[in-house]
């Protein structure tokens, strides 16, 4: 299988393929284009209101610098799917030659990878991947693993009874990943738990509310999956304590409680007893190679799928688009302290 190296392309296509062992060199297109990976490269946030993304922009200056990208600062489009498409173009007008995006809408951003396109502007989508388009590269975790593991481990504790998940927002491929994986998982395999929804769109007060009414009405929920703990791990536990529900891990009346991102709060909250696990997204690992691919894309490489340096894979997704599927690991009181989590890293 052919594998992938952060060293980018500078000559011809054979000449590449010949010195760079783990490359992943496409086809014979695969020259350096005239900038040869140079230029400025906008980068825009979907938000800056979690602390996931919070991390993942500071991750950004550092990783640019260590990857020989000149990022611009990054553009927060504060959760506006439309004022994203006006935020992409303004950074086209501004000439950039690379853009490293995370879509707030799958559906949505798909007219902006065209006006990319036909400026001849390299992109590569982080943490969410567009409906269609073209992109460079998706750097991204398996998304449909995230909603199995939460499956799995609240189908371990909770033997039985109502468990919840609070959704994202379903115009996000990763919403609706997330969700039916987790259904799914749970028709099929633990068909003696009761499955509600919260449809929360990403939103913290939309969270609680949902969560508190929902608690009104079932009080003998006996687990919860968060679908995103930067926004909704706060929330929660709020909701939880005002109710004298938050109990510790151990305790009778403990609600089980399994997380997405891999924040420092949640690590936090799994040492404190208050929920039990997370899957970490690896927000240093999205700005490493979000800058990686925009750089190769921009001389002129092309990628194939296949294993990579850095344990993931490069697979096709079902639109034609390459995603390199990052390693995101679930994280309980037994391997939380572990120094290589991002989450143990922030300062």
């Amino acid at each position: 299988m052919t594998r992938i190296t952060p060293r980018a392309a500078r000559t011809a296509a054979v000449a590449a393929c010949a010195a760079l062992t783990l490359s992943a060199c496409g086809s014979t297109e695969d020259t350096a284009s005239d900038g040869g990976g140079e230029g400025k490269v906008g980068v825009v946030l979907p938000l800056l209101t979690s602390p996931f993304w919070q991390s993942y922009n500071a991750y950004i200056p550092k990783m640019a610098k260590s990857e020989g990208v000149q990022a611009m600062k990054p553009v927060n489009s504060n959760s506006d799917p439309t004022q994203q498409i006006t935020d992409i173009n303004n950074q086209l007008n501004q000439g950039v030659k690379g853009l490293v995006v995370s879509p707030l809408d799958s559906a949505a951003i798909s007219a902006s990878l065209e006006q990319a396109e036909r400026k001849g502007v390299p992109v590569v989508a982080v943490d969410v991947a567009p409906e269609k388009g073209k992109v460079a590269m998706v750097v991204r975790a398996n998304n449909v693993a995230y909603g199995k593991n939460a499956c799995d481990y609240l189908g371990g504790q909770v033997w039985n009874g109502k468990v919840v998940q609070i959704m994202g927002d379903l115009t996000s491929v990763n919403g609706r990943e997330r969700s039916e994986a987790f259904r799914t998982c749970m028709k099929k395999k633990y068909s003696d738990l009761e499955v509600l929804e919260i449809p929360a769109k990403w939103e913290s007060d939309t969270a609680a509310s949902k969560l508190d009414a929902l608690l009104n009405a079932h009080p003998d929920i006996k687990g919860i999956y968060l679908q995103a703990g930067g926004v909704y791990l706060a929330p929660t536990l709020q909701t939880l304590r005002s109710k004298g529900m938050l109990k510790k891990a151990g305790e009778k009346g403990h609600i089980t409680i399994v997380s997405n991102d891999g924040i420092p709060e949640e690590l936090a909250a799994i040492r404190k007893g208050q929920i039990d696990a997370t899957v970490s997204q690896p927000a240093d690992a999205y700005a490493k190679y979000g800058m990686f691919y925009i750089k190769a894309a921009m001389a002129g490489k092309t990628f194939k799928p296949g294993l990579t340096d850095h344990n993931s894979e490069v697979v096709k997704l079902p639109n034609g688009m390459l995603e390199d599927q990052l390693s995101a690991p679930l994280v309980t009181k037994e391997n939380v302290n572990n120094p290589d989590l991002w989450g143990n890293t922030v300062k």
